[in-house]
Order: C-alpha cells, then sequence, then structure tokens
C-alpha cells in the first residue's frame, strides 16, 4: 500500500490565488519577451523599459501566490496548534468552531478531547476555500481518527443555533471577514460569546477584523488578549484570546 492517504484543509481564497498566479506569470513571461526579442521590434529604450516596468510586478504577484500557497498548506496549519494549545483543554469539553470549512481548528480541537465532542457550523461557501464541504471535512475527520468526537452542521455564524450558555470554547478561522457588513460581523461575535460558557474561552484568528471582534468582546466583558499581526495570507491576520467573564 502507499503512503497513507492525508487530510486536506483546503486552498484559502482560490480565486484570490489564481488571481495572483495567472497575472503574475502573464506578468513575468511578457516582460521576458520584451527583454530578449523586444529590442529587435521596439526602440531597445522603450522595449526594456516596458519589460523592467512588467517583471518587477508579475515577480511580486507570485511571491503573493507563493506564500498564500504555503499560508494554506503549512502556516495555517502550524498557527492554529499553536492557538489550541493555549486553550489548555482538559478533554472533556463541548467546542463550537464558527464556519469551519475542511476542519481544521474543529479537527485539532477534537485531537485534544476525550469524553468531549467538537461541533463545527459553516455555510459550505466554495469561493472562501476550494472544495468546502461537509463531505470533505467529515473525511479529514477520519482520516485524522476523531470521527467520534466531531459533529457538524450548516448554519449561518449570525444565527448559531444552540442556547446560552452552551460551549466551553468556540473556535473561528478566517471565517468571519467573509461576512460583509460590520453589523453582521458583530452579530457573529455575540453569537459567539451567547453560546460560552461563564469562564469559557474564544479563539479567533482573521483577517482585517481581529480588532474589531476584541472591542466587541471587550464591551460584553470579556477579558482579551490579541496577538499578531503575522502575513501568512500576504494580508495582516491577528488572534484574539478571550475569556467569558465568571
Amino acid at each position: 500500500m502507499s503512503m497513507r492517504q492525508r487530510p486536506n484543509y483546503g486552498i484559502d481564497a482560490p480565486g484570490v490565488q489564481r488571481g495572483f498566479l495567472i497575472f503574475g506569470l502573464i506578468g513575468v513571461l511578457t516582460a521576458v519577451l520584451l527583454l530578449t526579442a523586444g529590442p529587435r521590434i521596439l526602440p531597445p529604450v522603450l522595449a526594456i523599459s516596458l519589460g523592467m516596468t512588467l517583471l518587477w510586478p508579475g515577480i511580486s504577484l507570485l511571491g503573493c501566490a507563493t506564500v498564500m500557497f504555503w499560508g494554506s498548506k503549512i502556516g495555517k496549519v502550524r498557527l492554529v496548534r499553536r492557538m489550541i494549545d493555549r486553550l489548555s483543554l482538559r478533554g472533556d469539553e463541548q467546542v463550537l468552531d464558527v464556519g469551519c470549512g475542511h476542519g481544521l481548528m474543529l479537527i485539532t480541537a477534537a485531537k485534544h478531547l476525550r469524553t468531549g465532542k467538537a461541533v463545527g457550523v459553516d455555510l459550505w461557501q466554495r469561493e472562501d476555500q476550494a472544495g468546502n464541504s461537509p463531505e470533505a471535512t467529515l473525511a479529514n475527520a477520519r482520516l485524522e481518527g476523531v470521527t467520534e468526537r466531531v459533529e457538524i452542521k450548516t448554519a449561518d455564524a449570525r444565527e448559531v443555533p444552540f442556547g446560552d450558555n452552551s460551549f466551553d470554547a468556540v473556535v473561528s478561522s478566517w471565517a468571519l471577514h467573509n461576512i460583509y457588513d460590520q453589523a453582521g460581523r458583530e452579530k457573529a461575535i455575540r453569537e459567539i460569546a451567547r453560546v460560552l460558557k461563564p469562564g469559557g474561552r474564544a479563539a479567533i484568528v482573521d483577517i482585517r477584523y481581529a480588532k474589531e471582534y476584541a472591542r466587541v468582546l471587550r464591551a460584553v466583558g470579556f477579558d482579551v488578549t490579541l496577538h499578531g499581526p503575522n502575513f501568512i495570507f500576504v494580508v495582516p491576520s491577528y488572534w484574539l484570546l478571550a475569556t467569558k467573564a465568571v
């Protein structure tokens, strides 16, 4: 039998990565043509100027695509492990992953559980993560050996289908920024606060809006620590660890 199949935690923002790669390649290849063959059909100074003008942006775009691919495959895995470790799970907790996608945070948390359960909710939008689906998440759980400790549901982060004080910990990774209006994001954060038990902890990582999340959580009585930035998806990401008042 060949090497054991590995879990696939998805390519994040696949359209963005594809755009960086395509336009980067176009820029570099056009620049190479201008710098090599251009002087034979254009004034040499013009050909060289145009070539250099396209070369460096093309290289930059290819660099962005490379960094984002590394972030999707390696960088986010390392960061999520550190975040889950900081939750100091005992093993009997109920954990919720909001916007679980392929289940990286969900499954990483489940690995720390013995009698507890990790529940993931998502709308399964494939433009946000390539191949996003409940089946992909369950396949990863099976490959990681945590199927019996994982449950998934289709649900909106702004209307989490659980009662108040239901979970010991809530996690979310690069998901809430896909709610494009501020009021919607704040509603999702307040839902996280609502379903957490007193003394429960939240660990959230995202681009752009982590400081906004911290502000909302502090306003409802959470103790919040903000970490970052890191650049595993080129755009700065911050992550926060928040504890609900007892």
